[in-house]
C-alpha cells in the first residue's frame, strides 16, 4: 500500500523566473495585492506579512516557451468569500485583464496571468461539508462564476483596498506534465499524495488530508511535451511544507528508492517529477 503524506501537509512559497523584476513587482503589488517582504539582488520575496508566498527571480532575456511542461498556474487561497469579492472589485477598478471566472463547486476562482504569462488563480473555498463525491471521486467542474452573487458579499460597504488579507496562503499548484500515468505514479505512489479526482484522461488532482487538491497535473500542453529550456520564464520550484523533519526524511527516502533525483537546498530537498517540474520539500517552521 502506498505511503500517504501527513494530513497537515501544506504548500509554501512558489518560486518563479520572470524577465523584469521591477515590472513584476509593480504588478504583484498594485494589481494582486501582495507586499514586498524584501529584495535580494535579482530576487524579491512577497507575501502578506509572515511567511513568503511568492519569490521572483529576474533572468534578463527570459521568455515563455509554449508547448512545454512546467507551470499551468499557481493558486492563491483567500480566507473568505468576501476577500475574493473585494479582490475581484480591485482587479476591475485597476482594469487588470482576466482570463476567466469559474465556479468549481468546491471553490470559486479568478484566473489571470502576470506580465510574463505565468498563470495565476485567486480563489476561495466553499465549506468542506458542502463538497460531494461520485464513486469515491470528488465532484469538481468548471461553471461560470455567479459574479452578481459574489459581489453581494461586499454589501453596502465602501472599504478601501489594502491588499490581500492576513491568512492568505498558497492553496495549490497546477502543473503541465508529459504523461498523466507517470505523473500520478510519482505524486501518489512515490510522494504520497492521494488522488482526489480526474478530468478524463488528461488531468488529475491530488492532495493530502482530503483537500480538493494541492497538486494538479495536466497534459494540455501536449502528451510528451518537453521541459522548457533552462532560463525560461516559469516555475523554478513549488514548496511542499511537511509537518516534521521525519516526514521529510520519509518522503525523500521514497523518492530515492524510486530512483528520482534529489538535490540539496538551503531550506530542504529539491525533487523533480518525471517531467522535470521541481518541488522543494521542507519541514514547516
Amino acid at each position: 500500500m502506498p505511503a500517504s503524506l501527513p494530513a497537515d501537509t501544506k504548500l509554501g512559497p512558489v518560486s518563479l523566473t520572470i524577465s523584469d523584476l521591477d515590472r513584476s513587482l509593480a504588478f504583484y503589488q498594485d494589481h494582486i495585492g501582495l507586499r514586498l517582504h524584501r529584495r535580494d539582488g535579482d530576487t524579491a520575496h512577497l507575501g502578506v506579512g509572515g511567511p513568503d508566498l511568492l519569490r521572483l527571480t529576474q533572468v534578463p532575456g527570459a521568455r515563455r516557451v509554449r508547448g512545454t511542461t512546467g507551470l499551468y498556474h499557481f493558486a492563491i487561497l483567500l480566507s473568505s468569500r468576501a476577500a475574493l469579492a473585494a479582490t475581484l472589485q480591485h482587479l476591475a477598478e485597476t482594469r487588470t485583464p482576466l482570463q476567466g471566472l469559474s465556479d468549481h463547486l468546491v471553490s470559486e476562482a479568478i484566473y489571470l496571468a502576470d506580465p510574463d504569462g505565468n498563470g495565476i488563480e485567486i480563489y476561495s473555498d466553499r465549506p468542506r461539508g458542502t463538497w460531494r463525491y461520485d464513486g469515491g471521486m470528488l465532484r469538481m467542474t468548471t461553471e461560470p462564476l455567479d459574479v452578481d452573487n459574489l459581489m453581494l458579499e461586499l454589501g453596502e460597504r465602501d472599504v478601501p483596498w489594502t491588499g490581500l488579507p492576513a491568512g492568505t496562503t498558497i492553496g495549490h499548484i497546477h502543473l503541465q506534465v508529459a504523461d498523466i500515468t507517470a505523473a500520478e505514479h510519482y505524486y501518489h505512489d512515490v510522494l504520497g499524495f492521494e488522488i482526489v479526482t480526474r478530468y478524463g484522461h488528461s488531468a488529475s488532482f491530488l492532495s493530502a488530508g482530503g483537500y480538493h487538491h494541492h497538486i494538479g497535473v495536466n497534459t494540455w500542453a501536449g502528451v510528451g511535451a518537453p521541459p522548457p529550456p533552462a532560463g525560461s520564464v516559469g516555475l523554478r520550484y513549488a514548496t511542499v511544507l511537511l509537518p516534521s523533519a521525519e516526514a521529510l526524511d520519509q518522503a525523500v527516502e521514497r523518492v530515492q528508492r524510486a530512483g528520482g533525483p534529489v538535490e540539496e537546498h538551503d531550506a530542504g530537498i529539491i525533487v523533480r517529477d518525471p517531467s522535470a517540474n521541481a518541488l522543494l520539500l521542507t519541514p514547516a517552521e
